[in-house]
């Protein structure tokens, strides 16, 4: 069945696999978990929409993450040029005019990130006029003698505010993911800062954890 597609009724489906309405119940819920089901009180039972995943155990750019995963991506450039970064910016890169770069990604051509990159001189400079519309940011600044090495990330929920609100179509207030990420090179100098507003209607979060692996702490945001 179709994304958007109506489940029949409770009654006739337990009557269909020979199950009680109990059971049924919690087969539902059960797949509403596993993302695959969507119930609406007052409406029934829909199948969900396909979620993209925004992982936390890569170190690869947003859309490279999206495009393995079988995701159509576009970027669209909202702005790229010299600018002097906001204190939260400054305190990592320096102050100074710094290449500040806003993207909005879209999935099948619906919005769904709206990504604010600053990239530290001299490399920043040299991207100011480079296409990044279809060219990971991470690549391009590689060309450039620059590799990226590790990176620290924050995950916190929020509510959209303007002007973003109106990028991504959705209204003010509707819940979001916003990701603040630092990446580090060689030289363990931040290169990129990047502030990312996710959609938590068309992306969930998603990590695997292992004994040697990913190392996740959690801090209370009070």
């Amino acid at each position: 069945m179709p994304p958007g597609s109506a489940l029949p009724p409770q009654k006739e489906l337990s009557a269909a696999y020979g199950v009680t309405l109990v059971t049924l119940r919690q087969a539902l819920r059960q797949l509403e978990a596993d993302g695959l089901l969507s119930q609406q009180p007052g409406r029934g039972t829909f199948v969900a929409s396909p979620k993209a995943t925004y992982r936390l155990d890569s170190l690869r750019g947003l859309a490279e993450d999206l495009r393995a995963q079988g995701h159509p991506v576009s970027t669209e450039i909202h702005g790229q040029g010299l600018h002097r970064p906001p204190a939260w910016v400054a305190a990592q890169l320096g102050p100074g005019r710094i290449l500040r770069l806003e993207r909005l990604r879209l999935l099948a051509g619906r919005p769904a990130v709206h990504q604010l990159s600053w990239v530290r001189p001299p490399v920043g400079a040299l991207l100011r006029t480079a296409d990044l519309s279809d060219t990971s940011l991470y690549a391009a600044i590689a060309e450039h003698g620059v590799v990226v090495h590790r990176a620290s990330e924050v995950l916190r929920p929020e509510v959209l505010t303007a002007p973003v609100a109106e990028l991504l179509r959705r209204p003010e207030g509707t819940p979001v993911f916003v990701s603040d990420r630092i990446t580090y090179g060689l030289d363990n100098q931040p290169v990129v800062v990047d502030r990312a507003t996710i959609l938590g209607s068309v992306m969930e979060v998603r990590t695997e954890r292992a004994a040697t692996g990913l190392s996740v702490q959690w801090t209370s945001s009070s």
